[in-house]
């Protein structure tokens, strides 16, 4: 972000010798000597609080926080992606459904306290990247900066005598920096050069990625848009309001906006494994469907709905995002006529697939006592029943249906379908019902596919005709995913490039002695602590060799002064040159 510059102000010419070491180009923060708002007043905190937002520190505690805020969107289960699976835990914990209902732990990521995060993240991002893009921008303009006073305060020098003459040194070490592709210039009898640039690029790619990815998050919390349906083997639907299970919209896309189109499920296939240490587990689930594209639904088109393999049509993309049975029942009043058929759709509730519901007969008729009355059956679907499950209860055993049973409770009375409230289809409300007794006890039948059930009380009977399987979708429309996977892309090479590529500066003075030699002085100065600086300073000058050889009885210096030292000729004193501290030690850099 920015630098964070404490201390009294430095002198002018040390001033010049900081803006020569400072290797970034973050705009620095003047603050004030106290840490205090700079000013009084109004103004003044406002200026303090927007250099606090800005800071690299305040940005990384908002990245971290939004990080814990994503935790509950990952753990509990979301509107968004799944209202069935948000009603069956909501029914399973109805401790603390409420309290997480205030918390809107169920929408975290359209709740306040995720977008409160979620903006100031974004504005603090963008008050960083404006100044820092300004900055480099002046940096790219300008020539590398002067060769400082003193050339032994940098952490690599190397330093030799010669006889050659000093603007012919110098223009040489200029001819072989540019042939090292480093931006250099000739000035003042010394030659500054610079090269790793890249590194800032790669750190502001790195930031515009960042802020691009939440603004395509953002642009998808604006403008996109959801919806739910089950479908049950043979049924097909059209992508309207009137359709769809549930819709989720936003600002810009609402239900005038849904692409038109529709498809059919003609059929859903599970292959599970059936041997091994993980007998049992999914390998394959394909929903078969022919859909259509606009209003005429007889164009249809053969696809396939795959887990992480979506049908693109138009704007939306289709998700297969669960599936399960739907038992085929057969109901007859007292009068033997059918007052109900028909597939209904059960919940798993394992990973095997044990599966409960409910079947709703609200247009029973008259019952055996001459009234009106209704009927309601709790139940449980096992894809695989055990031979006994006196102990453990109704569970399958596999997922698969391998010998598949249907255990139903009755009971009668008024469902309460008429009252005109809204109901859940999967859940029986029994306050105005009577469960059916048979021989003292609940009544209650395990039918295999094919069997009956003669209800108790003269109610009529139930037939288990067999099963279909049912597929749930989630049509979803998010035009900002294509913007935030760029922007994740684009941040990680931004990464790359910012950790690999090295800033460093290199100087190169020849100056001419009252002896008659030349004093030649490399010094080098990186980014980080990297050998690539040594490396590069050590490799020009012994190139530099060949037009400014260092006399036979004169060593590489590793000072400042024109005495000898016990270095070979050409050789740069790096690793024996007396460490220099940082220019500006209270620099982040």
């Amino acid at each position: 972000m920015s630098d964070t510059r404490t201390g009294p102000p430095a002198p002018a010419d040390e001033t010049a010798e900081r803006d020569a070491e400072r290797l970034t180009s973050a705009p620095a923060d003047p603050g004030t000597p106290d840490g205090a708002p700079a000013g009084i007043g109004v103004i003044g905190w406002a200026r303090w609080t927007w250099r606090q937002l800005t800071s690299m520190r305040v940005a990384l505690i908002l990245l971290f926080m939004l990080s814990l805020a994503a935790v509950p969107g990952s753990l509990i289960p979301q509107n968004s992606q799944n209202a069935f699976k948000v009603q069956t835990w909501k029914a399973a914990h109805r401790g603390v459904a409420p309290l997480y209902e205030k918390l809107q732990l169920f929408d975290v990521y359209s709740s306040v306290w995720f977008s409160a995060i979620y903006i100031l993240l974004f504005l603090s991002l963008a008050g960083c990247i404006v100044p820092r893009t300004w900055q480099f921008v002046g940096v790219l303009r300008a020539a590398p900066p002067a060769a400082p006073r003193n050339l032994t305060r940098m952490p690599v020098y190397a330093a030799w005598h010669t006889d050659a003459d000093a603007k012919a040194v110098n223009a040489a070490a200029y001819r072989l920096l540019k042939r090292r592709r480093f931006r250099a210039r000739l000035a003042g009898g010394s030659v500054a050069s610079e090269k790793g640039y890249l590194r800032e690029v790669g750190n502001l790619l790195f930031h515009f990625s960042l802020f691009a990815l939440l603004a395509g998050f953002a642009w998808a919390s604006l403008a996109s848009g959801q919806g739910g349906k089950l479908l049950v083997e043979g049924q097909g639907y059209s992508n309207t309001t009137t359709q769809l299970d549930d819709f989720t919209g936003s600002y810009y896309y609402t239900v005038d906006d849904l692409d038109a189109f529709g498809f059919k499920l003609d059929r859903f296939t599970a292959r599970y494994q059936t041997s091994g240490d993980q007998v049992g587990s999914a390998r394959d689930f394909t929903a078969h469907i022919r859909y259509w594209k606009g209003t005429d639904s007889t164009k249809l088109t053969t696809g396939t709905i795959e887990v992480n393999h979506p049908l693109e049509i138009g704007g939306s993309k289709v998700f297969l995002i669960g599936h399960g049975y739907a038992p085929v029942v057969t109901v007859r009043n007292a009068k033997n006529e059918i007052v109900y058929r028909g597939p209904t759709p059960f919940l798993p509730q394992d990973a095997n697939n044990t599966s409960t519901g409910v079947i709703k007969v609200s247009d029973y008729g008259t019952g055996p006592s001459g009234s009106k009355t209704m009927l309601g059956f709790n139940g449980y679907f096992l894809p695989t029943a055990p031979d006994n499950f006196a102990k453990t209860g109704p569970v399958s055993l596999f997922p698969d249906a391998a010998d598949p049973m249907l255990v139903l409770t009755a009971y009668q009375g008024d469902l309460g379908t008429d009252s005109g409230l809204p109901q859940n289809v999967y859940q029986l409300d029994t306050k105005h019902m009577t469960q059916l007794q048979q021989d003292g006890d609940v009544a209650r039948a395990r039918l295999k596919p094919g069997q009956a059930w003669e209800l108790p009380d003269g109610y009529g009977s139930v037939t288990f005709e067999g099963y279909q399987q049912w597929a749930s979708f989630n049509v979803s429309h998010r035009p900002g995913n294509a913007v935030a996977l760029t922007g994740a892309v684009c941040a990680i090479l931004g990464l790359v490039g910012s950790l690999f590529v090295q800033r460093r500066r290199i100087w190169v003075r020849a100056t001419a002695g009252a002896d008659g030699r030349t004093l030649v002085e490399v010094a080098g100065l990186g980014r980080s602590e990297s050998a690539r600086t040594a490396e590069e300073l050590a490799e020009l000058a012994v190139e530099l060799q060949d037009s400014a050889p260092a006399l036979d009885d004169e060593a590489a210096g590793d000072g400042g002064d024109d005495s000898t030292s016990d270095h070979p000729p050409g050789g740069p004193a790096a690793d024996t040159a007396p460490p220099a501290a940082p220019a500006d030690p209270d620099s982040k850099e």
